[in-house]
């Protein structure tokens, strides 16, 4: 089945990671694909605080590859940037394994260069930037 939301602007950004949440139900491992400056970071940012992670907390883990957030329930969250890596052997060097398999919520930045190790259950989310600036979410399950 195939999913689109639609984000008007910054301003709509919470009701679509509201939305967001509820249509992937019990998915953990989230692929964001789109171009830089599509607003990955920003839309995480959003989720997190739909889960009720402290804001000031959240930031874009391009330099430290993973950041761990906890949820309003105390609930470890991942958020990974695999931007700057180069070999494969980088993920695995920082446990990407231990994280995915911990059923907590894995949100990826740039999975593409990471491809080949994904698990097969990955939801792939793809943003796209419309020509008016709003930005569309898409997958399929």
């Amino acid at each position: 089945m195939r999913h689109e939301i639609q984000i008007k602007d910054l301003q709509d950004l919470d009701r679509a990671a509201g939305q967001f949440l509820q249509e992937i139900g019990g998915r953990r491992l989230v692929a964001l694909y789109a171009p830089m400056g599509a607003g990955k970071t920003t839309f995480t940012t959003a989720v997190c605080r739909q889960l009720g992670v402290v804001e000031d907390a959240v930031s874009s883990p391009t330099f430290a590859i993973v950041n761990e957030y906890r949820t309003a329930t105390g609930e470890p969250m991942y958020h990974f940037d695999f931007y700057r890596i180069d070999r494969i052997e980088e993920a695995l060097d920082i446990g990407f394994y231990d994280y995915i398999d911990s059923g907590c919520l894995c949100i990826m930045e740039w999975p593409g260069n990471i491809e080949k190790i994904l698990p097969e259950d990955t939801l792939k989310v793809h943003i796209r930037v419309n020509p008016d600036l709003s930005r569309t979410l898409v997958w399929e399950d």
